[in-house]
C-alpha cells in the first residue's frame, strides 16, 4: 500500500458501531409467568364445581349429560375448525371445555342434546374461531351459542323455562322463579333461591353456589371483582328504586339478585377477560351496564331474564369503555410541543 492510500485510509471516518436494538413498551412492564390461560381455565372449572353440586343436586343425571354433550362438542367443534383454517390445534389450553361448561350450564336440564351440541359448535365456530380464536373474540362465545339456539329452539329456551318431565324430580316441573312472577304474579322465597331448589337452567338455580365459586375466582384473580360488583349495584339500585317507587309484596332487592342467572353471569361469564374491558375503571363501568339492562330487560321486555342479552349488548361496547377510561399517566398527560 502506498503512502497516500495509508493517509486517506487514516483520514476517511470510521464506521459507527451497530447500535443496540430497544423495544419500548408501555407500562406495566411487571408480569406474572404462572397467570397463563391453561391455569385461568382450570380456575374456571374448578370454581364450578360448586354450581355443578348444587344441580347434581337438583336435576341428578340431567346435569352430568347436558355437560358431558356440550364441552365434548365444544372440543371437536375447536378441532374441525382450527383444522379448517388450517391452524395448530390448541385444545390443550382448557377453553373449549370452559365454552363448553358454562354454555351448558346456562341451558335447561332436559334440553335435547341436540340443543347443546348446535350452541357448542356455533359459540366456538361463529362466536371464537371466526374472529381469530382465542383472544380475538368480541363476543362471549358461549352467550352467542346460546343465543343462537334460542331463536333456533324456542320450544325449549323460551321465556317459559323447559318443564323437566320426570317423575322422580316431579317437584321442580315448573316454570323458573322469574317466569311465575312476571306471567302469574307468585313469588318464590328467598331460601328456595339461594340454595337451589328451583327451576331453571343448570347454572341459575343456586346462588349460594355461585357465590362460592366467584369468591374463588375473584381471590385468584382470575375474574376482576369490579365487574360483579357493578352489575350487582347496578341491580340493587334499580331493584330497590323500582321497591320504592311501585313496591310488589314478598318481592326485595335480594330476589332480584338471587333469582335467575344474575350471580352466575355476574362471576362466570361477565367476566370473561376477552370480552371485558381492561382498566379497573371500565370493568366497573361495564359491570353496571349489564345490571342496568338485566332490570331493564326483566321490567320492560316480555322475557323475565336479561343476563344473556346484557352481556352480549355490552360486549360491542367494550371497545368505547376501553377509549373512555383511559388511565393518566404517572406524571400527568404530556403535552404536545408546537413547533
Amino acid at each position: 500500500m502506498t503512502d497516500e492510500a495509508k493517509k486517506e485510509e487514516q483520514q476517511a471516518p470510521k464506521a459507527e458501531a451497530a447500535a443496540p436494538v430497544l423495544h419500548v413498551a408501555p407500562g406495566p412492564h411487571a408480569f406474572s409467568t404462572s397467570l397463563t390461560t391453561r391455569r385461568m381455565m382450570f380456575d374456571v372449572l374448578l370454581a364450578l364445581v360448586p354450581v355443578f353440586a348444587a344441580s347434581l343436586w337438583q336435576f341428578r343425571l340431567y346435569t352430568v349429560i347436558q355437560l358431558v354433550i356440550c364441552m365434548v362438542s365444544a372440543l371437536l367443534a375447536e378441532t374441525l375448525f382450527t383444522a379448517m383454517r388450517k391452524k395448530p390445534i390448541l385444545i390443550r389450553d382448557g377453553s373449549a371445555l370452559v365454552t363448553g361448561a358454562i354454555l351448558a350450564f346456562s341451558l335447561p336440564a332436559k334440553a335435547p342434546w341436540y340443543v347443546g351440541a348446535v350452541g357448542s359448535f356455533v359459540a366456538i365456530g361463529i362466536g371464537k374461531v371466526i374472529f381469530g380464536g382465542l383472544g380475538q373474540n368480541i363476543f362471549n362465545p358461549a352467550m352467542l351459542g346460546r343465543a343462537f339456539v334460542m331463536i333456533a329452539f324456542p320450544a325449549f329456551l323460551g321465556a317459559t323455562a323447559y318443564v323437566v318431565p320426570d317423575a322422580a324430580i316431579d317437584g321442580l316441573s315448573r316454570a323458573t322463579p322469574l317466569t311465575t312472577l312476571k306471567q302469574l304474579g307468585q313469588n318464590t322465597g328467598l331460601l328456595p333461591l339461594f340454595l337451589g331448589t328451583t327451576n331453571g337452567s343448570l347454572g341459575e338455580t343456586s346462588a349460594l353456589a355461585c357465590l362460592l365459586g366467584g369468591a374463588y375466582l375473584c381471590l385468584r384473580r382470575t375474574a376482576s371483582w369490579e365487574i360483579p360488583a357493578g352489575i350487582v349495584s347496578a341491580v340493587a339500585a334499580i331493584a330497590g328504586l323500582m321497591q320504592w317507587l311501585a313496591p310488589v309484596a314478598g318481592w326485595t332487592v335480594l330476589h332480584e339478585l338471587f333469582s335467575g342467572a344474575l350471580l352466575f353471569g355476574a362471576f362466570y361469564i361477565a367476566t370473561d377477560p376477552v370480552t371485558s374491558p381492561l382498566t379497573p375503571r371500565g370493568k366497573f363501568v361495564f359491570g353496571l351496564g349489564v345490571g342496568a339492562l338485566v332490570m331493564l330487560i326483566r321490567k320492560l321486555s316480555g322475557y323475565p331474564e336479561g343476563v344473556m342479552f346484557a352481556v352480549l349488548i355490552m360486549n360491542a361496547v367494550v371497545p368505547l369503555i376501553n377509549q373512555w377510561t383511559i388511565p393518566t399517566p404517572v406524571g400527568g398527560v404530556v403535552l404536545e410541543k408546537k413547533s
